[in-house]
């Protein structure tokens, strides 16, 4: 993620503002630019961008932006859809009408809106368009809540066909907890739902039926086994003792596509804390040999310039940093992983792929 900062008065902002608390200037992302516009303070429907890559370009606010307070992402005058492009790629949302789904609703739009920065950022295709002719369909997201009759169906979090639904309960912090704790794991986010359920996408749309198929399977196994099978038997059974020289995280060994998945997601938790890092000049100078260095992050790791090898042992030395901070804060570890030579080289194939995938993009 990118540091920004109010062109009004350059007190430094998050993603997620919507005004600055400064100059208590309106904000709206323009995902044209990459950057965090001011609005003038007589702004109407439709304004001029003073953001240098499209200033004289007009714009409005997204249509959940007015109505819902639920986005802060800006929509160009000339295009005809009234969302935003985060935005438009939700079909389904909460009922409304409770207080309690309209603030589980703005916690998922943000963290999508999270993930999708980061899909642009690499180059990825999103849409069909973007793609080949017989591509899957455009990633789309569903958001929905479990039914009030306690004896219906619940809500799966999920990924079919290019769409991701996820259960709202998943925005409920206490609720969350309660289910990291339940299935045993040392993480879980929103963030994080949204970043492994994309990675589902992103097989059928980069393996599936492709070149990269048979090294796909050399590193993570036979994607043809029985998918719903395998999971019965890693909840019935539980992982494997050994899972942790092998595997990024106990779930990965269920099945070669949830290996991907949560490969994937760690890969994206790779490169948005690296362009954090990036962006903030973080660096490490180490008082003896052998403690972690950190040179200056290249700002290119979201561009497929930055070679592997540089980018995993930035890795290691940030989240050495992180884990530290975090425990002096008296917080669990941040990044509560450890990599494996197996885990690392399947990093290494995900890294790969999207430099492959997102090189005939731009082409």
């Amino acid at each position: 993620m990118k540091v920004f900062h109010c062109e009004r008065c350059n007190h430094l902002l998050f993603f997620e503002n919507s005004r600055c608390i400064v100059c208590d200037s309106r904000l709206a992302y323009i995902a044209e630019a990459g950057a965090i516009a001011s609005l003038p303070p007589d702004a109407g429907e439709v304004w001029e961008a003073t953001v240098p890559t499209v200033a004289g370009q007009r714009f409005r606010l997204c249509q959940n932006y007015l109505e819902f307070d639920t986005c802060n992402w800006a929509v160009s005058e000339a295009d005809g859809n009234l969302l935003c492009r985060s935005c438009r790629l939700t079909k389904i949302i909460p009922d409304t009408s409770t207080p309690e789904n309209r603030t589980a609703w703005y916690r998922v739009e943000a963290a999508k809106r999270r993930l999708v920065f980061t899909l642009v950022a690499l180059g990825l295709p999103i849409s069909e368009t973007d793609g080949s002719n017989g591509s899957p369909r455009t990633l789309t997201f569903e958001f929905k809540a479990d039914p009030i009759d306690p004896a219906a169906p619940r809500v799966l979090t999920g990924h079919a066909d290019g769409v991701i639904t996820i259960n709202i309960a998943e925005a409920d912090d206490a609720e969350r907890e309660r289910r990291r704790q339940g299935l045993g794991e040392p993480y879980r986010t929103l963030l994080g739902h949204m970043r492994h359920e994309s990675g589902h996408y992103y097989w059928d749309r980069l393996i599936s039926d492709s070149a990269e198929l048979e090294g796909f399977r050399t590193l993570f196994g036979d994607e043809q086994r029985d998918y719903a099978a395998a999971l019965k038997a890693h909840y019935d059974q539980g992982p494997p003792g050994d899972w942790p020289s092998r595997f990024v995280s106990a779930y990965a060994t269920s099945h070669p596509w949830e290996d991907w998945a949560e490969t994937w997601a760690h890969y994206l938790h790779m490169v948005d804390a690296l362009e954090t890092g990036a962006d903030n000049g973080i660096v490490l100078t180490p008082r003896r040999p052998g403690e972690p260095a950190l040179p200056r992050i290249s700002p290119a790791v979201t561009s497929g310039r930055v070679p592997f090898d540089r980018l995993i042992d930035h890795w290691f030395s940030l989240t050495y940093v992180l884990n530290n901070l975090n425990r002096g804060l008296g917080l669990a570890d941040g990044y509560p992983f450890v990599l494996s030579t197996p885990a690392i080289d399947k990093l290494r194939f995900v890294h790969d792929v999207i430099c492959r995938a997102t090189t005939t993009v731009r082409e």
